[in-house]
C-alpha cells in the first residue's frame, strides 16, 4: 500500500472514529455519572376540576344528564340545567332511561313543546328548552368559532325546529344558528356558533321553536380552538402552561382517582375510548363527576403532542384503602378484585398495551387507528397501583398482574408502589415486595413540611443502587410560598445527585380550579379565564428545561451539614452545556466556589436565571405575579466566586466547545 492510499485510509479511520466518539458524547467532563433522561415529568389527576371544567374544553356541564346523588347529595340528572319558557310558551321536561343513546350513557331528557307564545309586542325567542350555564359560566370571545353538537331523537309527528344561542346574563344573543329534528332513531345533529361579542359568564340555550316532542342527550360546545387544532381536545392556554414546561413524561390518569372509591369506580381504561356517547361516566373519588370525555386516547394524544413519554397507571385490583370517604389509617377500605375476575382484568391490561403499541390490523389497535391514530403511541412505562395499603391482597393481585405483563411484554418497564409516606409500614412493606418481585422501579409518595425536604436532600444518596430504581411520583412541599418552592428545589437538586437511581419525579397536583379545589397546594392554579402559576411552577419548569444526562461532581463546593445551601452540576451532552444549580433556602447570602476544571473550552458568557424574593412571597391569585424568573448574562471563568442570595434558586447555563 503506498503511503497516499495509507493516509486516506488512516483519514477515513479517523473521520469514523470521530464521529462514533461524538455519537456517543464526546467532550463529556471528568468524572460525570450518567443520569436519567426522563428524571422530571408531571402528573395529571382529575382533582380540583382538573379535567371536566379544566383541561377538557368541553363547555357544558352536566352535558349528558348522568349527574346524581351519588356524587352530591344536591345533584340530579338536570343539575347545572335551566328550564326555559320564553315568550309565554309552555310544555314538560323530564328524564328518560328506556331505549338510551347508549347502555354507557343510559339518562336522557324529553321536552314536549305543547305551546309556543307568539303574544302580540313581544320580539324575542318563543318556545321551550333548556339552558346551561356550564362550569361556573362559559368564556366566549367575540369572532370565535363554537361547534355544538347533540343527539336528539323525534317522539313525534312533525319536524322540530331548534334555536341554538349563546346569551350573556341579561339574555343578549352572543352567536345563533338554528337546528331541525327529523327522525326517530338517535341521530348526532351540529351546528358552527359564531360569537358577535365577548362574555366571561355566557350560557348556552337549546329552544324548541315550534310544537312536537323530542328526546335529547350529549348536549356539547366546545371551542373550535383546541390545543393543536385536536376535536375532542384541550383548553388550549391551559394545556400550553403544561407543554411549557417541557416535561418528559406524563402519569395519568390518576392517583387514588385510579383504584377508586371501591372497586366498582375503579378506572377501566376501555370506558375511556371510543366515541364519547359511548364512552362511560362515574363519580370522581374527589367528590364530582367525570364524564371520560378526557380519556386514554387523549391523554396519549397530549403526550404526543407535547413530546412526552406517556405514563398510564392502571389499578392494582384492589380499591383504595380509603374507600367511602374518610381517612382509615388501618386501610379498612381496601377491597380486592375476586380471584376469579382476575384473568378477565389481566387480559384488559394486556389489552391496553395492545391498544397503545399494537398495529392497526390487532384488535385493539384497531380501535386506535379507528380514533385517528394508525401508528402506535410507543408506550415504554406502565404503572401498577398507586398508594395501595400493602395487605396480601394486594400482594396476591400485583403479583398476578406484574408476571403477566411481563412475560408477555419484557420490553415495557413496570413500575411499583410503596403506599403513601415516605416512611413507615406500608413504605418498608413496598419495597420489600417490590425487591423480591425485582420489580424495575417503585413509586414513592409523600407530602410533607418544606423543613423536612431540606433537611433530606441526601435522601438518596444511600439507596441501593442494585435494587429497583424510584419514580417520585408525588410530592410538594405543602404551599406556594418562595420558602416552599426553594426548599423543593433543594430537593430537586438532591434528585439529579441520584439520577442514576432515582429515574423519575414529578410534582403533584399539577392543576387546581378556583373556587373548586378538594388539596392544596397545586402547581398551576386557573379559572376560566385565566391561569396563575406558582413560584413552584416556574421552579419545576426551570429544572425540567435544563435537564442534563450526566451529573458532575465537586463543581461547587459545600458542607454537606449547611441544610439550606444546596447545589449540584448536571452536562446536558446533547448541547454541551454545563448546568449548575444553587438554591439557598436560608436567610443570608452564601459565599460559594465553583471550579469547572472538569470541563473542556469553557466559554465566558453564561446565561444566568434567578428566582428571589422574600421568603413569604407568593404569586397571589387576585394580583399579578410578583415572583417570576430573571434571566441575564453572566461571566464565569474556570474557577470564580458566586455569592448566592438568601432565600433564592440560581441556574447558570455555560457553554462548552465539543
Amino acid at each position: 500500500m503506498t503511503l497516499m492510499k495509507k493516509s486516506g485510509v488512516f483519514k477515513l479511520l479517523w473521520f469514523v472514529v470521530m464521529t462514533i466518539t461524538c455519537l456517543c458524547g464526546y467532550g463529556q467532563p471528568r468524572n460525570a455519572k450518567k443520569i436519567s433522561t426522563d428524571l422530571f415529568g408531571i402528573f395529571f389527576e382529575d382533582i380540583n376540576y382538573a379535567a371536566d371544567g379544566g383541561l377538557y374544553a368541553e363547555l357544558v356541564q352536566n352535558r349528558s344528564f348522568e349527574y346524581s346523588p351519588t356524587e352530591r347529595r344536591e345533584w340530579h340528572p338536570l343539575s347545572f340545567w335551566e328550564y326555559v319558557n320564553p315568550g309565554y310558551s309552555y310544555g314538560y321536561v323530564y328524564v328518560q332511561t328506556q331505549d338510551p343513546l347508549h347502555s354507557n350513557n343510559p339518562t336522557y331528557v324529553v321536552i314536549d313543546v305543547e305551546h309556543v307564545g307568539k303574544e302580540a309586542g313581544y320580539t324575542g325567542l318563543s318556545g321551550v328548552g333548556l339552558k346551561n350555564q356550564g362550569f361556573a359560566g362559559m368564556v366566549v370571545k367575540a369572532g370565535e368559532q363554537y361547534n355544538f353538537s347533540m343527539f336528539s331523537r323525534l317522539l313525534s309527528n312533525e319536524p322540530i325546529t331548534l334555536s341554538i344561542t349563546l346569551q350573556n346574563p341579561q339574555g343578549e344573543i352572543l352567536a345563533e344558528n338554528t337546528l331541525t329534528i327529523s327522525t326517530s332513531s338517535w341521530t348526532k345533529l351540529d351546528v358552527p356558533l359564531i360569537a358577535k361579542a365577548s362574555h366571561d359568564t355566557a350560557s348556552l340555550t337549546v329552544l324548541a321553536t315550534t310544537k312536537g316532542k323530542f328526546a335529547l342527550d350529549v348536549v356539547s360546545l366546545f371551542p373550535k380552538n383546541t390545543f393543536k387544532n385536536r376535536p375532542n381536545g384541550l383548553r388550549p392556554d391551559l394545556a400550553q402552561v403544561i407543554a411549557d414546561l417541557k416535561p418528559r413524561f406524563v402519569r395519568f390518569p390518576g392517583g387514588c382517582l385510579v383504584h377508586g372509591d371501591g372497586l366498582g369506580n375503579m378506572y377501566r381504561w376501555k370506558q375511556t375510548v371510543g366515541p364519547i356517547e359511548q364512552r362511560k361516566e362515574q363519580r370522581n373519588l374527589w367528590g364530582y363527576h367525570q364524564t371520560g370525555g378526557l380519556g386514554y386516547f387523549e391523554y396519549f394524544q397530549f403526550c404526543e403532542d407535547i413530546g412526552a413519554k406517556p405514563v398510564p397507571v392502571v389499578p392494582a385490583a384492589v380499591s383504595c384503602q380509603n374507600s367511602g370517604g374518610t381517612w382509615r389509617i388501618g386501610g379498612t377500605g381496601q377491597k380486592a378484585l375476586p380471584l376469579d375476575e382476575m384473568q378477565e382484568y389481566i387480559q384488559e391490561i394486556l389489552d391496553l398495551i395492545e391498544w397503545a403499541n399494537g398495529p392497526a390490523t390487532s384488535k385493539w389497535g384497531a380501535v386506535r387507528a379507528a380514533a385517528g391514530h394508525p401508528e402506535p403511541f410507543n408506550l415504554e412505562y406502565l404503572a401498577i397501583g398507586n398508594e395501595e395499603k400493602i395487605t396480601p391482597e394486594f400482594e396476591q393481585r400485583f403479583r398476578m398482574i406484574y408476571e403477566a405483563v411481563k412475560a408477555r411484554h419484557p420490553e415495557i418497564t413496570l413500575i411499583g408502589t410503596s403506599g403513601p409516606f415516605h416512611s413507615g409500614e406500608d413504605f418498608d412493606k413496598g419495597w420489600q415486595f417490590a425487591n423480591e418481585l425485582k420489580v424495575p422501579i417503585v413509586d414513592e409518595h409523600y407530602y410533607t413540611d418544606p423543613k423536612w425536604y431540606l433537611s433530606n436532600h441526601y435522601r438518596y444518596d444511600a439507596y441501593d443502587r442494585s435494587k429497583g430504581k424510584v419514580y417520585l411520583g408525588e410530592y410538594a412541599s405543602w404551599g406556594s410560598k418562595l420558602y416552599n418552592a426553594i426548599a423543593e428545589a433543594a430537593y430537586m437538586i438532591g434528585l439529579e445527585r441520584n439520577g442514576d437511581v432515582v429515574v423519575m419525579s414529578s410534582y403533584a397536583p399539577l392543576l387546581g380550579k378556583m373556587g373548586f379545589t378538594q388539596w392544596n397546594p397545586d402547581l398551576i392554579y386557573f379559572d376560566n379565564k385565566n391561569i396563575y402559576p406558582t413560584i413552584n411552577y416556574y421552579v419545576q419548569q426551570l429544572f425540567s428545561t435544563n435537564a442534563g444526562d450526566y451529573y458532575v461532581p465537586d463543581v461547587v463546593a459545600l458542607n454537606r451539614r449547611d441544610s439550606v445551601m444546596v447545589a449540584s452540576c448536571v452536562y446536558d451532552s446533547k448541547t454541551g452545556d454545563a448546568i449548575i444549580k444553587l438554591a439557598n433556602a436560608g436567610k443570608e447570602n452564601k459565599k460559594v466556589k465553583i471550579d469547572l476544571s472538569a470541563f473542556k473550552n469553557i466559554q465566558p458568557v453564561a446565561a444566568r436565571t434567578v428566582i428571589t424574593g422574600n421568603e413569604d412571597d407568593e404569586n397571589k391569585f387576585d394580583l399579578p405575579s410578583k415572583i417570576a424568573p430573571v434571566t441575564d448574562s453572566y461571566k464565569v471563568a474556570r474557577k470564580f466566586d458566586y455569592e448566592v442570595p438568601a432565600m433564592s434558586f440560581v441556574l447558570i447555563r455555560i457553554k462548552t466547545k465539543k
